[in-house]
């Protein structure tokens, strides 16, 4: 095959997939070069694919976000984590990370996850198993100790947003 018809191969090949999920551009190299396309190749399809705007880093890493924090109940250092480990530049992955509508979006959070998650907090054990729960989420450890003390104190959540 010339090599003009394997670079429209892949990115054929890259829009088919894109159709099932969104890629960043890291994945997508991978990808393709997974298929055995040749670095030229993969570049030209690459620049192609971003210059249509079929890919984009910064909606990826918008979206990623948005589904960790909603789905998965995710706190911002886990996503940002996450997407510098997909190869989203540390700018990007910050902002798209952030704190999804402040610290009082955060908070409210980190309360439905223990609430749903149903475990008193009754002891410093439980309390402690808590704090580790939401760390391993990406809730830093204040947010995280605020999250328990008003689950703990049983109060309305509203009551911790003013501000």
């Amino acid at each position: 095959m010339c090599p003009s018809k394997q670079r429209r191969a892949a990115i054929d090949v890259a829009l088919s997939t894109l159709n099932n999920r969104e890629r960043c551009c890291a994945e997508m190299r991978v990808w393709l070069a997974e298929r055995h396309y040749s670095e030229v190749e993969v570049e030209e399809a690459m620049a192609e694919l971003v210059g249509s705007g079929a890919i984009d880093d910064e909606r990826y890493a918008r979206l990623f976000a948005e589904d960790k924090r909603e789905l998965s109940g995710w706190g911002a250092e886990r996503i940002r984590l996450s997407l510098v480990e997909r190869g989203i530049d540390g700018e990007t992955a910050e902002r798209a990370g952030g704190t999804g509508g402040g610290y009082a979006a955060e908070l409210e959070r980190a309360i439905g996850l223990l609430e749903r998650r149903g475990e008193g907090l009754d002891d410093d054990s439980s309390r402690a198993r808590a704090l580790g729960f939401l760390t391993r989420r990406g809730y830093e450890f204040e947010l995280a100790h605020a999250a328990i003390s008003a689950t703990e104190n049983g109060q309305p959540q509203h009551r911790y947003f003013a501000g």
